[in-house]
């Protein structure tokens, strides 16, 4: 039988990568994205098999809608991937605290909005499988990565405690933790703050690292 996904950061990388996968291998999608309309060849390819929304992560009341509609459309949930996030690179002092709170609202409170959201449903379902992009900086934290690490360490510890949680009611939780793909996360997906001269042979490295990377993974 057919399953049903939900896929946050659907329009590029891996979450479209994915996306498309889903939908060849003849599953029902939830596609989702700030901008829908980088979502419009998904409909036109593959009709009423796949539902498009617009979403914002951190948004609580978005999250709910998209649930919603899901079940609406579909009948049920068996998949939700918190894809969605973006990245950033700078030494702690450099990074402002509005750039920390983007990183924790969106990489990290926007996978906690989007797993509460779904947890009663798959709880009444009896099964479930909720799938986390966490990253390998959520295991290690190199130079530069003070506020993307902070969000992907809090993904990792929120969904070990979520997995012993929920698996009673017979939804699983999985994190996968990727290192470099081609796609543009290392490019237009993160944030490269400005730094000083101390920081040249720690974050500078990270840095010039990233810049070199793009493109080349």
């Amino acid at each position: 039988m057919s399953k049903v996904w939900l896929i946050t950061g659907s329009s590029r990388g891996l979450g479209r990568a994915l996306a498309e996968a889903v939908l060849a291998a003849g599953d029902n999608l939830v596609a989702t994205a700030r901008n829908p309309d980088q979502l419009a060849d998904l409909s036109e390819r593959y009709g009423g098999q796949v539902l498009t929304l617009p979403l914002d992560v951190t948004d609580e009341a978005a999250a709910a809608a998209a649930v919603e509609a899901c079940v609406a459309r579909f009948g049920r949930l068996d998949v939700l991937v918190n894809n969605a996030g973006f990245g950033n690179v700078g030494s702690i002092e450099d990074t402002s605290l509005a750039d920390f709170r983007a990183q924790i609202e969106t990489n990290l409170f926007g996978t906690i909005i989007m797993t509460k959201a779904v947890i009663a449903l798959m709880r009444g379902q009896g099964t479930g499988r909720i799938i986390q992009f966490s990253s390998v900086g959520g295991r290690i934290g190199p130079a530069g990565r003070g506020a993307y690490s902070a969000a992907k360490f809090g993904v990792e510890g929120f969904s070990e405690v979520l997995s012993k949680e929920v698996a009673p009611f017979g939804i699983k939780v999985t994190v996968i933790e990727p290192g470099g793909f081609r796609t543009d996360f290392a490019g237009a997906s993160t944030v490269l703050a400005e730094g000083r001269a101390e920081y040249a042979d720690t974050v500078g490295a990270t840095v010039r690292f990233q810049r070199e990377y793009d493109g080349r993974q």
